[in-house]
């Protein structure tokens, strides 16, 4: 696999495309933004007018598109992947859809003898930057193998979980537990904000015990400087959840903490917050108790 398609160009799309250019891959890129295709035609990426006509020219085909609908637009819709792709090629979809979802794309493409990946990521953008990204694949064990080489250049980790599907059950398992870190650490700095102690040292004095996490080592440090500039939109949280939760409603778990984060992000959305940084969840916390976590 040299030559690959690349469609989704966005927060995600765009660095994990530069960094396969990077490792030596030939791209063919397709993206509504043309701006995000002229920077990737800068760095030597050819251009296509449509998901069919980029699949036409690759060894592979990479999605990173905001939710289900879009994927299965873009890839089984009119002028879509499956219209153009070669014998031989494989469809890897790094987005977090909905995992049912990606077994019904992967069944069509099955159908058509099209092998096919679900391998959603998580990092957000700083390690899809840094080509230091968690992906989680599901699919034939065969054609993971294949293509580990190729997602390993865009990733720290990458991991096959088992059959199509399992990709997007352990990404929504993933984007449960940081939305339940967010939260936890939210009530937990507003709390010592609110009765007086600074919250740049309860986080020296808490990091290296079992409180201590990755999401708090990624989150506090921006909450206390009050930047919510986008890693991972509260938007894109709000998705993954509602995805999670109507997955858990299908096959009877309930998700209780889940399901309470989930309304304080649309809270947020509400008033506006909606393209903010998940941490920003902190605010819904702030605004309740009227106080503010800062150094």
């Amino acid at each position: 696999m040299k030559t690959i398609g690349f469609i989704g160009l966005g927060i995600m799309g765009k660095p994990m495309s530069l960094n396969l250019i990077k490792a030596g891959y030939s791209l063919v890129v397709m993206d509504r933004n043309p701006e995000a295709v002229k920077e990737l035609q800068a760095a030597g990426a050819k251009a296509a007018a449509s998901p069919k006509e980029a699949a036409g020219q690759v060894d592979a085909v990479i999605t990173m598109l905001p939710n289900s609908p879009h994927v299965k637009e873009v890839v089984l819709g009119e002028n879509g992947v499956i219209e153009g792709i070669k014998a031989g090629a494989v469809v890897i979809d790094m987005s977090s859809i909905a995992p049912l979802v990606s077994r019904e794309v992967g069944a069509v493409l099955a159908e058509r003898g099209i092998p096919f990946l679900d391998a959603p990521v998580s990092g957000g953008q700083p390690k899809a930057i840094d080509g230091t990204l968690s992906v989680m694949v599901g699919g034939d064990k065969k054609v993971f193998e294949q293509s580990y080489d190729l997602l390993k250049a865009m990733a720290g980790s990458v991991v096959h979980t088992g059959d199509v599907g399992s990709g997007n059950i352990t990404k929504l398992s993933n984007q449960v537990i940081v939305a339940l870190n967010i939260a936890a650490m939210s009530e937990a700095f507003v709390l010592a904000s609110k009765a007086g102690v600074e919250p740049e040292q309860v986080f020296q004095a808490i990091r290296g015990g079992l409180a201590g996490s990755t999401v708090m080592e990624a989150k506090a440090p921006l909450v206390m400087d009050r930047k919510f500039d986008p890693g991972f939109r509260i938007d894109l949280h709000i998705k993954d959840l509602t995805n999670a939760l109507d997955t858990s409603h299908e096959i009877g778990v309930p998700l209780p903490l889940t399901a309470s984060v989930l309304e304080m992000m649309h809270a947020l959305k509400a008033d506006g917050l909606g393209t903010a940084d998940h941490g920003a969840l902190i605010r819904h916390y702030e605004k309740m108790a009227h106080t503010e976590v800062k150094r």
